[in-house]
């Protein structure tokens, strides 16, 4: 029986990023996706996905809104799109254990790094049905170091 692979895998973009005006690093020469970007590895896929969660802060903040899961997830998948918005903060918070509105630290601080990397693992598993056990965490550690240039170190469950 052939297995389908979702089209975060297939595009290496596990979050779904969508096409804007970014150039992303790692992107692949050819587009054939008309939404959503391609990369050339899930790495630069991932890398993507910090760099984006990382500027939330700024965009965050210049709202005067804390930088909490929920408030990620209402940017990252807003109701105005047709999401189901309140389901996907409930899932990912069941699945990354973290409090929807506890404030997050900066993704470059250890704290911060591991918070997001548990994030990062639910988000996949929303936008690809995966289960947080089939979310590989290598390329998720090496798209944060090509986002920050610090290694970050994640426990595989």
């Amino acid at each position: 029986m052939k297995q389908k692979i979702s089209r975060g895998m297939r595009n290496n973009n596990p979050l779904n990023i969508r096409h804007g005006k970014s150039r992303w690093q790692g992107m692949a020469d050819y587009q054939p996706d008309k939404d959503f970007v391609v990369f050339r590895t899930l790495t630069y896929g991932y890398r993507a996905a910090w760099v984006l969660l990382d500027n939330y802060r700024f965009h965050l903040a210049r709202e005067g809104k804390p930088y909490n899961v929920t408030n990620i997830i209402r940017r990252w998948a807003p109701p105005q799109d047709r999401n189901d918005t309140a389901r996907y903060v409930q899932t990912v918070t069941r699945l990354s254990g973290l409090d929807p509105l506890a404030e997050l630290p900066r993704a470059t601080t250890l704290e911060g790094g591991s918070r997001l990397a548990r994030l990062i693992v639910a988000m996949t598993c929303v936008e690809c049905g995966l289960q947080p056990d089939y979310v590989a965490r290598e390329p998720i550690a090496s798209g944060y170091f090509l986002a920050f240039r610090r290694n970050l170190c994640l426990a595989t469950s």
